[in-house]
């Protein structure tokens, strides 16, 4: 098999054809799009995700924190603790478990979420540290959103740019080797894009502002996010491809790597279907970049640009792979 998320098709053959057991108090179960799960207790419903951080070498602290709790927040609620499973191999220092809970406990208190257990091993099972993230939150039952709630005529809108997080890992990952091709003011703005990996905020004001459906972009970029929801709510797009914004920076260090931008992982980007353009303004005039990239349609994917009409597919794996 090769590296990067398993394909839908093999999640539903192999994953979850095998998940038998249904219990009522299950509210949201796994599905494709559907990174977060919810439990029914009462009035309320906890809502819990997990995500591995395997394809990063520098930042993992802090990308362990926001990548988890960007799940909770697109169900439209606060997070508010994590647990962390941290594997190291024995090649590792003692300073680099030190960096990895600094970075942790900073990217926490940022958005106020406490980490409230986890395990932490060394291990020659990994040749490279791996963390593995549980967030958790809660909402009242009937406020729940998911990635399932598309809906035709919604409108499509991206925050910030595509391609976030993964620029940001080929600034810090990929430095001694673009030191050579690129002005370091170059990378180190590059680098910044690791600073804007949350999407607490935007997913807060969206669900206020009536989102039926949201999804963070982590790998598959926009392309598969999008995908994603469309598969998640049984519905189409139209993508409009030259209305998708990308950095310079994203769109340089692409090109230098071949690889496409909106197939890069992007934690810190939000999709959001609404059928409130208003939405657009709402996180515009709290500075957070968002813009239309298409509408909802009945059936049908496709991505439109200016002389083609293209099938949205799934990728098969994020980009980022492809030079790992």
């Amino acid at each position: 098999m090769r590296e990067g998320k398993v394909s839908p098709d093999i999640l539903k053959k192999l994953v979850f054809s095998n998940i038998i057991t249904k219990r009522e108090e299950v509210l949201i179960r796994p599905g494709i799009g559907l990174d977060s799960a919810a439990v029914d207790f009462g009035n309320y419903a906890a809502v819990l995700s997990m995500d591995p951080i395997t394809a990063a070498a520098k930042n993992i602290g802090r990308l362990a924190v926001h990548v988890a709790c960007n799940d909770i927040a697109t169900c439209g609620i606060e997070p508010i603790g994590i647990m962390l499973t941290i594997l190291i191999p024995p090649t590792e220092t003692e300073e680099v478990l030190s960096q990895i809970m600094r970075d942790a406990g900073e990217a926490a208190k940022e958005i106020n979420v406490e980490i409230i257990g986890g395990h932490t091993e060394v291990t020659g099972a990994v040749n490279r540290v791996v963390i593995s993230t549980v967030a958790m939150g809660r909402a009242p039952k009937d406020r729940l959103i998911t990635a399932s709630g598309a809906r035709v005529g919604d409108y499509v809108i991206l925050t910030k740019m595509a391609g976030m997080e993964g620029t940001a890992i080929l600034a810090y990952d990929f430095e001694n080797e673009l030191n050579k091709v690129f002005p370091k003011e170059f990378i180190e703005r590059a680098k910044t894009f690791i600073d804007n990996i949350s999407v607490v905020k935007e997913a807060k004001i969206a669900a206020k502002e009536g989102a039926t459906a949201m999804h963070d972009v982590t790998e598959g970029g926009v392309f598969g996010a999008v995908w994603e929801i469309c598969e998640a709510s049984g519905v189409g797009v139209e993508l409009w491809y030259d209305e998708i914004p990308v950095a310079e920076e994203t769109r340089l260090l692409c090109d230098y790597f071949r690889l496409d931008p909106f197939k890069l992982i992007s934690s810190g980007s939000l999709i959001i279907t609404t059928p409130n353009k208003n939405t657009i303004d709402s996180l515009n005039q709290l500075g957070i970049k968002a813009t239309v990239i298409g509408r909802i349609t009945e059936n049908g994917r496709f991505i439109l640009k200016k002389d083609k009409k293209e099938e949205l597919i799934p990728p098969d794996r994020d980009e980022l792979y492809n030079i790992i």
